[in-house]
């Protein structure tokens, strides 16, 4: 068996850590965040022999190049199988270009993927020690609810979700604020980045090692390899020959799925580019042209609201694989390789009145139903396509994202489409739950004795 991998922290600054110990402490002790010494590669052959696979094997697959060693392959393939009970559809719109609908799962969020997976591994690993941990979460929309729904009962793991509360749809917050048992819910009065930055300072405080913290957020290298997946799936479904290759649009916010792809991209996955689509927080479009990184603070509201971050997470583990380095902050010690950074990625900024023509668009053209950011994606690939209509042929397979379902969004597409989404199983009944959680000004000594008095 070939030697297991170990993670390195991006600020450079802490011991490598086992896949275990990175996935259970979540953020490195220097505040940078985990990722792979080495990327491990499939060969030609077998991402070829991926299609016609299940969803949960190919997930097996990715998995075992990252943990083999530190699981048993029978014990990881029980995980997928448990995990990815639900379809992945992949709607056709026209030519070779598909939506891969990542809104099927009980959250009906594409977060369901990576945290129902990480969810079990950590349970998995915590059995072993018989050891508890609490979560640790900042959430813009969609993470909350799916990490709150994927750790919901089990018995090893506390779990406190902070969320901005005037930037969060109503489902979006019903959704966790309807659970209780192990999950509890902070609406604070402030910005997602806010939100973020009492989380970050949370795990750096000493005095608090005996709460046991970690995250489930797109910082935690338990959700960034379960995001590798569904594009070498979405690939396996749709490839006609051995030698294409697919354009992903991805719409993009704290950058977790991003770096899943560019993951996957390194791992071999045949891909010609990546779109990255963001709403107005347009600090990534700007640096990917100019080489400057500027942190958007405070970051701006849109109607993509789980995308309205101004420093994505993942920035720094971006730059680290194209041979940069930069800080939790925002603070470039060392520059990227930009030149095979503009070869593999492609990236534009969607203002709110695009993403909502996109909506329209699309259902008029297509019957394609799409919500806020599924749109900022769709309206990413449109954007690539008119400035790079070699890359969009007839014969070019392109497939855009769709990260959480219509339903999530009904006041939008009822104003823009005039109805509501029919519901998914996973949202009916949401309106009849009561709603538990508590309320914080943005203070972190505040959030501080909340954690204290809450967990000792």
């Amino acid at each position: 068996m070939d030697k297991k991998i170990m993670f390195y922290s991006t600020n450079l600054m802490a011991a490598p850590m086992s896949f275990p110990d990175a996935l259970l402490k979540g953020i490195a002790p220097d505040k940078g965040l985990f990722m792979p010494e080495k990327i491990p590669a499939f060969s030609h052959e077998e991402i070829m022999s991926f299609t016609g696979m299940e969803y949960a094997e190919i997930a097996f697959h990715v998995g075992n190049k990252f943990l083999g060693g530190v699981i048993t392959g029978q014990e990881l393939m029980a995980i997928t199988r448990s995990a990815y009970d639900y379809p992945i559809p992949l709607e056709h719109v026209y030519g070779r270009t598909y939506v891969m609908r990542l809104d099927q799962g009980p959250t009906a969020s594409f977060k369901d993927f990576a945290a129902r997976m990480m969810g079990r591994l950590m349970q998995h690993y915590l059995k072993q020690g018989n050891r508890k941990l609490l979560i640790l979460t900042a959430t813009s929309g969609d993470t909350g609810s799916a990490i709150a729904n994927a750790f919901y009962g089990l018995n090893n793991i506390e779990v406190a979700v902070l969320f901005p509360e005037t930037e969060v749809t109503d489902r979006q917050r019903k959704q966790m604020t309807t659970l209780g048992k192990n999950v509890r819910i902070i609406a604070m009065n402030g910005k997602f980045d806010d939100c973020q930055a009492l989380v970050k300072k949370a795990f750096a405080d000493n005095s608090l090692d005996h709460l046991n913290l970690s995250s489930a957020n797109s910082i935690n290298i338990g959700r960034l390899i379960p995001q590798i997946v569904y594009y070498f799936y979405a690939f396996a479904r749709l490839r006609k020959t051995e030698r294409e290759k697919a354009v992903f649009s991805v719409p993009s916010g704290n950058f977790g799925d991003m770096m899943g792809g560019v993951l996957a991209m390194k791992m071999g996955l045949p891909a010609k580019r990546f779109i990255i689509a963001t709403n107005e927080n347009d600090e990534f479009p700007k640096y990917l042209q100019s080489g400057r990184y500027d942190s958007i603070v405070p970051s701006r509201n849109c109607i993509s609201s789980a995308m309205n971050v101004g420093h994505p997470s993942n920035i720094p583990r971006l730059l680290s694989v194209y041979g940069g380095m930069m800080d939790e902050s925002g603070k470039i010690f060392r520059e990227a390789d930009m030149e095979r950074m503009r070869k593999d990625l492609w990236s534009v900024s969607i203002s709110d009145e695009e993403t909502r023509q996109s909506i329209r668009d699309a259902w008029k053209e297509y019957q394609l139903l799409l919500e806020p950011h599924g749109a900022v994606g769709w309206a990413g690939l449109q954007a690539y396509c008119r400035e790079h209509p070699d890359s969009c042929s007839a014969e070019s397979l392109c497939i855009s994202l769709e990260t959480a379902h219509p339903a999530k969004f009904p006041e939008e597409i009822e104003k823009l489409l005039g109805f509501d989404p029919p519901l998914p199983p996973s949202l009916e009944g949401l309106e009849d739950k009561k709603e538990s959680f508590d309320h914080m000004e943005n203070d972190y000594e505040i959030f501080k004795q909340y954690l204290i008095e809450n967990y000792r």
